[in-house]
């Protein structure tokens, strides 16, 4: 394989761009990379959306608790959280829902009004098969396997004020996730530190074929694309983003979530531009052995919790103009199964943190957990369109109003909005 086949398989990934790591020590060295001029810069206090997709579909029951519903304790006799002033009881939020125990770090939050949860919500479409609800939730069209681009990247490509940066949207990741890919540009950075293109001794070679392959004469998407990727390059080298350290005293932990948000946090801190960050964890595919306020699903929670915590400790001030919304594929089944685990539901719970999250609620319309109210029998039946609390954060947040061209085919009624953001 030649070196311009490795330079075109580096940059065109999936319909999009995804520069990926490469290895330490990358070369930042190639006339392409400084050539990349654009007018002005990035903007001080952009508006951020931060994307977290919990895959694998969390429990929402047992991650926002209703144990003020009957129905939870007696569909759960092994794996309910017990209620709030018992051991290892549900953390009370008002009276009728209360936090798992382990997300005790994002309590302080809730009870300063920065923190919104939205229960019973999900998709309109009774997929249980992991990869097409994700697939449904990234593109925003449920129940269309043929839609290519997601619902994000049509917002930037239809967003009307921007700053034109490289940096507009970002995945960490080794790979550009559906819910990102489009005509818009966006990248897919798995480690700051080691993010940019590795020449090797073939430097001089593949310089020269990177600017032969996408020059001043080249045109289209991928011309344009692999300008974003040098830029992108180029500004890092120039920031050297990696080396911002957590503020405020925050202390991400050690795992793939906190690294993730860790180095959106310092991208966001960088100012250069962020307006769509993306994260996603995985592990909440809780069919055997789920436990209760302890065991697999509650180490789950603890590590996210304490990222999400660390996250907005460490932005600050900035979390004023930065929201954490979370998502998840669907949920779980009400009753416990035979392993003392859950299997594929409907609706979950999702969060919404800092900006103007209209906090220290929980929102939507819950429908119990009674056996003659549950989805075919088995599930939280699904109260909100996930479509339409996607919808409020974008206006809310964003000021996007142009809601038909990110998620067409469907018209998102104020009306049906829970609420997460204030007006």
């Amino acid at each position: 394989m030649n070196d311009r086949s490795i330079d075109r398989r580096i940059f065109v990934k999936g319909g999009g761009l995804a520069l990926v790591s490469l290895g330490l020590d990358p070369i930042f060295l190639t006339r392409a990379a400084y050539a990349v001029q654009r007018p002005g810069g990035p903007a001080n206090n952009r508006k951020s959306l931060i994307c977290v997709f919990q895959r694998g579909a969390v429990d929402g029951l047992n991650m926002v608790v209703p144990h003020g519903d009957r129905s939870y304790y007696d569909a759960r006799p092994g794996i309910a959280v017990p209620t709030p002033g018992k051991q290892d009881g549900a953390l009370d939020l008002d009276g009728y829902f209360g936090l798992h125990p382990t997300l005790s770090p994002l309590l302080p939050f809730y009870r300063d009004g920065s923190l919104a949860m939205v229960h019973a919500v999900g998709s309109p479409n009774s997929s249980r098969s992991h990869f097409d609800a994700q697939d449904f939730m990234e593109s925003g069209t449920p129940g269309v396997k043929s839609t290519r681009d997601g619902w994000l990247n049509r917002y930037m490509a239809h967003a009307r004020d921007h700053e034109d940066t490289p940096f507009r949207g970002v995945a960490m990741g080794s790979q550009l996730p559906h819910v990102l890919r489009g005509t818009a540009p966006a990248l897919a950075i798995d480690n700051l530190r080691s993010f940019g293109i590795r020449a090797g001794r073939a430097q001089d070679r593949v310089a020269s074929a990177f600017e032969e392959l996408y020059g001043g004469s080249a045109s289209g998407l991928v011309a344009s694309s692999a300008e974003e990727g040098f830029e992108a390059v180029r500004m890092l080298k120039a920031i050297n983003a990696a080396s911002i350290e957590p503020d405020n005293g925050a202390q991400y932990p050690n795992s793939g979530f906190g690294r993730q948000m860790r180095q959106l946090a310092q991208l966001v801190k960088a100012e250069v531009g962020l307006e769509i960050g993306f994260a996603g964890v995985g592990g909440w595919d809780t069919h055997i052995n789920q436990g209760a306020a302890q065991g697999q699903l509650a180490g789950r929670l603890r590590d996210f919790a304490t990222t999400l915590a660390a996250f907005a400790q460490d932005l600050g001030s900035r979390m004023a103009d930065v929201v954490v919304l979370t998502m998840s594929e669907f949920g779980r089944t009400v009753q416990e199964n035979g392993t003392r685990g859950t299997d594929h539901g409907r609706a979950t719970a999702m969060l919404v943190l800092g900006g103007n999250a209209n906090g220290g609620k929980v929102h939507g319309s819950w429908p119990t957990l009674a056996p003659e109210r549950r989805e075919d029998g088995r599930d939280l039946a699904v109260t909100t369109d996930f479509r339409d609390l996607f919808a409020e954060v974008l206006v809310g947040h964003l000021g996007h109003a142009e809601l038909s061209s990110v998620f067409p085919g469907y018209k998102s009624d104020v009306k049906r909005w829970v609420g997460a953001m204030r007006r």
